[in-house]
């Protein structure tokens, strides 16, 4: 059976008002468009809110992932890393020529930080952990302190889906137990600049590395001509523009009001699904952000079950293929790794519509056709 990709209700979506629109608009009109006043003003309301010393705004969040990258590894360095994340996660460590070494997840979709430390204490040469807060749930933040005091490890945060979230005391982007937190604003994700992304830091030192790495590896200092400019390492152009850190701005006052209406949805769609074959990925959490609301579906054929909820106009997703699987990564060894638990997990999950806009009676239809097919 093949049907065409249209929905009227998709898993995602941005929810964008007039105050967004007016906040873009203003700054259209100012002098300066490219990382100017806005920007600088959007990466400190981006650390306040996490409660991080600094902030780093980019373009998008795989820039972020690799700036962060560059800042933190080496070459051939060793990095522990889920295979259940975008594709971009891992990709950051390739592209500085370090290695990916892929660890099984929790059943919460979550790396699973006691096979990190076996893997530590086999390994004395693994560098780095780059854990993700899958589907807007935040790792075990006492485990990860303790694997980064006892091992040594530098740890990194892609809480793409997570701005908000919080865990164990900790909020999503504080960089307590990590080197480094990096966000994701694209139009899916809980809040928008339209495309871009930011690091978050208490670091100084890998502040000022990263503020460096996203000019071309330029520096300017007090000292030198109006012309003049030092480039001093190898960087790229991941710079934001004011207009999208404006958007930003708007969309950031509004970041709780979202979440609330995420996890309301959240809190339907689980208890609608209690005494159903139709299972959470987790009991629901009020400290996930709930980027993604994530069920295991127990049917015959997935892709058969994802097309009749397409024809019904149900924007389901599955997030996501492992990535130590990909065609690229087997052509680099990998594929073979031991992850039951992340090889059951694709096999029955199927990603929800969730996002602020999903009215009551949408969600109650998506409910009933998943309850009708299963």
């Amino acid at each position: 059976m093949s049907v065409a990709v249209k929905f009227s209700i998709p898993y995602g979506k941005q929810t964008i008002s007039q105050d967004d629109i007016d906040a873009v608009t203003e700054v259209m009109s100012a002098p300066l468009l490219t990382t100017g006043p806005k920007a600088k003003s959007f990466e400190e309301a981006v650390a306040s809110y996490c409660g991080a010393k600094y902030c780093v705004a980019v373009s998008n969040g795989t820039a972020a992932l690799h700036l962060a990258s560059l800042a933190l590894l080496k070459k051939d360095d060793l990095v522990l890393t889920t295979p259940n994340s975008f594709l971009a996660t891992s990709n950051a460590i390739l592209y500085v020529g370090a290695k990916p070494i892929f660890v099984d997840i929790m059943r919460e979709g979550n790396i699973d930080l006691d096979l990190c430390e076996k893997e530590l204490q086999k390994n004395p040469k693994i560098k780095a952990i780059y854990a993700v807060s899958f589907s807007g749930k935040m790792v075990n933040q006492e485990k990860l302190k303790a694997l980064k005091e006892k091992y040594g490890v530098i740890i990194l945060e892609d809480n793409a889906h997570a701005i908000g979230a919080t865990k164990d005391g900790v909020k999503a982007g504080s960089c307590k137990n990590s080197d480094c937190s990096i966000f994701s604003f694209h139009p899916v994700k809980n809040m928008t600049t339209g495309e871009g992304g930011a690091i978050t830091t208490n670091s100084k030192e890998l502040y000022e590395k990263l503020l460096m790495l996203r000019n071309h590896g330029m520096v300017k200092t007090a000292d030198m001509a109006p012309w003049e400019y030092e480039m001093r390492a190898l960087g790229f152009n991941y710079r934001i523009t004011d207009f999208q850190c404006a958007f930003g701005i708007s969309q950031l006052q509004k970041i709780d009001g979202f979440l609330e209406k995420r996890r309301a949805i959240a809190k339907r769609y689980h208890d609608s699904f209690e005494n159903t074959s139709i299972k959470p990925l987790y009991d629901f959490d009020e400290g996930s952000a709930y980027h993604l609301f994530v069920v295991r579906v127990p049917y015959h054929d997935k892709r058969e079950l994802y097309e009749k909820l397409i024809a019904k106009g149900v924007g389901v997703q599955l997030h996501y293929i492992p990535i130590n699987k990909q065609p690229y990564y087997k052509e680099l060894g990998y594929g073979d790794e031991y992850t039951p638990v992340m090889d059951k997990y694709y096999e029955e999950a199927l990603s929800l519509p969730i996002y602020p806009l999903l009215s009551v009676g949408e969600q109650e239809y998506v409910i009933m056709c998943l309850k009708d097919m299963l």
